[in-house]
């Protein structure tokens, strides 16, 4: 069974959606959806410097946006059928459209939306956020709160993201849980997904409301409890919740297990998820879509995926 996963904030980088731009259709594309959403995500995605595209407010219609370019190229979801489709904090976006959830253009609003009201939460207080490599998972979330921070991110694969203010973070750097080998600091701009992100919550729950979702075409897992969500109004209340929420990549990890994934391709800017699973879904192929040049080999696992799948399928007849 083939997995279409979305990255998270912090997986961008300059210059990222440059070769993307080339494809067929693609510049015009992206360019209507950013006079869509009045943002110049041209721009951002191919000449703004790292800082530039830190901010919330446009790394997360970035992402979204190359998200989705990366699936069109390799097809639409009918073609490409996936057994399930999930995305990483504000990749689940992504995965709404993947899913037919939302289409272009109401997703790419609503992460605009989503950017703008978590960047005005963020900066009330100065927050960010850590990686901790290595460790016992109930060790490290244990020390985490004694410091005051929040286990924002259990991702599984021995990574956890705390979150908090930077006084708290610059704390857990001198004081780190034992048996974590390394803290690494996230390029992102706040403490998403705790208490700090609650000013964010009842803005997006209003930019939601004007939205008409439609059910998943296909499988959709949350990151909110690793849960499959049949439903679009569903999964459009765990979206606006998610934000002040944690993230649980490791049960999301979990479902694929139990539903039987065999091949784990990650949309553009891909390599921190496919990372995850390849620690933690020994056996599953994974494929990070980098740039267009992967693209060959994304097709060649999805047709590998679909013959395993009419084998199993034949084999159970």
């Amino acid at each position: 069974m083939l997995v279409l996963v979305a990255p998270g904030q912090g997986a961008q980088t300059p210059g990222f959606l440059t070769p993307w731009l080339d494809l067929p259709g693609a510049a015009d594309r992206v360019a209507a959806w950013s006079d869509a959403i009045g943002l110049d995500l041209v721009h951002y995605g191919t000449q703004a410097d790292a800082d530039a595209i830190r901010d919330t407010a446009v790394a997360q219609p970035l992402l979204v946006a190359a998200g989705i370019l990366s699936a069109a190229a390799l097809g639409d979801t009918a073609e490409i059928a996936p057994g399930a489709v999930a995305g990483h904090s504000v990749g689940e976006i992504t995965a709404a459209a993947f899913a037919g959830v939302l289409d272009d253009t109401a997703a790419l609003g609503l992460v605009r939306k989503r950017g703008l009201a978590m960047a005005d939460a963020a900066a009330i207080t100065e927050t960010g956020m850590s990686a901790l490599l290595g460790g016992d998972p109930e060790v490290s979330v244990a020390h985490l709160e004694k410091l005051g921070l929040t286990p924002a991110n259990v991702n599984g694969a021995g990574q956890i993201v705390a979150a908090g203010t930077l006084e708290q973070l610059a704390a857990l750097n001198e004081d780190m849980p034992e048996g974590v080998r390394k803290i690494v600091p996230l390029k992102v701009a706040g403490a998403f997904h705790t208490h700090h992100m609650a000013p964010a919550v009842d803005a997006l729950a209003k930019a939601a409301a004007e939205l008409t979702p439609g059910d998943p075409k296909v499988t959709y897992v949350s990151n909110k409890d690793g849960q499959t969500v049949a439903t679009g109004a569903e999964v459009l209340e765990r979206l606006v919740g998610q934000v002040a929420n944690p993230v649980r990549w490791d049960l999301c990890m979990e479902t694929f297990k139990a539903l039987g994934v065999t091949a784990l391709i990650e949309m553009c800017p891909g390599g921190t998820l496919t990372g995850l699973a390849k620690r933690a879904l020994p056996g599953v192929k994974t494929l990070a879509l980098k740039t267009p040049d992967d693209l060959d080999a994304a097709r060649e696992l999805i047709a590998a995926a679909a013959d395993s799948a009419a084998a199993a399928a034949g084999a159970d007849a």
